[in-house]
């Protein structure tokens, strides 16, 4: 698809004079870039962008002089003058200059212009449009930095699949060219070999040529190549196992709507992870086996660091979109979707907390009455069922009425209530411990703080309907 750029610049940018449109198109398109429509608005962009594009081929066109004999002509015939060598060098040249002005498509646009004007032949722009295959991948490798792992790999992806073609591509270098030249001619234009004006178009029919034989020679083999980039690219540290990100797997989409879809998509898994990580809070909890134990509590560790990633991941998504033009729905879509990961990894955090006073009661071999295990249990139930309906609800969207997660939340918060009178009796009574009324307590206090973190973001989801 990033090949249609040349074609576009090397039929019409060289030919046509744009100065006349482009000013007049820039004029049509600010007022449906503020149009209250979807589709005006794109069209909008569209018009502006290839207005600038058009200006800005107008502008190298115009100053970048005809070649003359000046000392950086002469430098350039010398580059030119090693053969293959030189063929290497200006593919390293399209690669540095790609990666410091981070466009492929405009270092393409300034070879078209250098070819239009015989700075350079054929085939050193060949070599340098081959470079600028490479060096648009660093781009990529960059924004992936910070992204989770699938980003990591898509990134590496993108290399080794350009690496490869450029191999083969260079190796077979003036068998390659002298087949492009050969199509070029039997369709009608003249010699780019001789010929300075046909370069740009020749240049497109290489770029096509080269990134569709690439395609259909790699297709095949794309398992073999996810397979290697899993192997070199791995999740690393153990803080990461069990960390993926399952929609929100590459850049923004095509619109805020469609991004913001995505994240709440994303926030709908991360809702049924710490949801599973509250259940296995029960499960610890009763259990009595040290080796059930320990899987649980790598579980409940594994799973909370998975909330703060998850909690930074489709913040920062959310972020990017936020950078881009919103309507006013989509603006209070995405503030709500930040309030729900915020409430959620809050639950995480909760339901960690928890587990560290349950694991300090385990350490202090505290055993409690029938009684006190009986409230923990159906204070723990009350919780579960109110993380059970926010899932269903952010499952289902709208069918499930917030009413009854008001219930339930209400119902939580008057048992709380009853244990918190019920506890200070105990102490007087001397049911348990002073040290083991504070673990108890505790465990009673984040439960409730787990059904009003759920409760939020019930109600953040219903805004996004309203």
């Amino acid at each position: 698809g990033t090949t249609f750029t040349a074609w576009i610049i090397a039929i019409l940018g060289f030919e046509l004079n744009f100065s006349i449109f482009t000013l007049p198109l820039i004029g049509l398109s600010i007022p449906l870039l503020f149009s209250p429509g979807r589709n005006a608005r794109i069209w909008g962009e569209m018009l502006l962008g290839f207005s600038l594009m058009f200006i800005a081929v107008g502008f190298l066109k115009n100053h970048v002089p005809e070649v003359y004999d000046t000392g950086l002509s002469r430098f350039i015939d010398t580059l030119s003058s090693f053969g293959y060598l030189s063929s290497l060098v200006f593919l390293l040249a399209g690669a540095v200059v790609t990666v410091l002005i981070r466009s492929s498509s405009a270092v393409l646009v300034l070879t078209l212009v250098l070819v239009f004007n015989g700075w350079i032949g054929f085939e050193n722009a060949a070599a340098m449009v081959l470079g600028e295959n490479i060096g648009t991948t660093i781009g990529a490798i960059r924004a992936a930095r910070i992204a989770n792992v699938t980003a990591k790999r898509a990134a590496f992806a993108h290399l080794f699949f350009n690496l490869i073609g450029v191999v083969w591509a260079i190796l077979l270098f003036p068998v390659f060219l002298e087949f492009i030249a050969r199509i070029y001619m039997y369709m009608g234009g003249g010699n780019p070999f001789v010929n300075s004006k046909d370069v740009p178009l020749a240049l497109a029919l290489f770029h096509t040529t080269f990134n569709f034989l690439n395609t259909l020679f790699l297709i095949g083999f794309a398992r073999q190549i996810a397979s290697f980039i899993n192997r070199k690219v791995h999740p690393g540290l153990k803080t990461n196992i069990g960390f993926r990100l399952t929609h929100i797997k590459t850049g923004l989409l095509s619109t805020p709507e469609a991004s913001l879809y995505q994240a709440r998509r994303e926030t709908v898994l991360f809702a049924e992870k710490v949801r599973k990580m509250f259940i296995n809070v029960e499960k610890i909890y009763k259990t009595t086996d040290e080796k059930e134990f320990v899987r649980l509590k790598e579980s409940i560790l594994s799973a909370e660091d998975y909330a703060d990633r998850m909690e930074k991941e489709i913040a920062v998504y959310l972020t990017k979109v936020g950078e881009g033009r919103l309507s006013e729905s989509s603006s209070k879509r995405m503030r709500a979707l930040f309030k729900m990961i915020d409430d959620i990894e809050s639950i995480a955090d909760s339901c960690l907390n928890i587990f560290n006073a349950i694991e300090r009661k385990r350490h202090g071999k505290i055993k409690y009455p029938d009684q006190i295990n009986n409230n923990v249990t159906l204070i723990f139930s009350m919780v579960r069922e109110a993380l059970d309906m926010m899932v269903t609800m952010l499952t289902h969207d709208e069918e499930l009425p917030l009413s009854m997660a008001l219930e339930t939340e209400k119902e939580i918060n008057n048992f709380r209530d009853i244990l918190k009178s019920e506890h200070l009796n105990n102490l007087e009574h001397g049911v348990y411990k002073y040290d083991a009324g504070i673990i108890y307590n505790d465990i009673i206090s984040q439960s409730e703080r787990i059904g009003d973190y759920a409760i939020n973001v019930d109600e953040s989801f219903k805004s996004l309907f309203t």
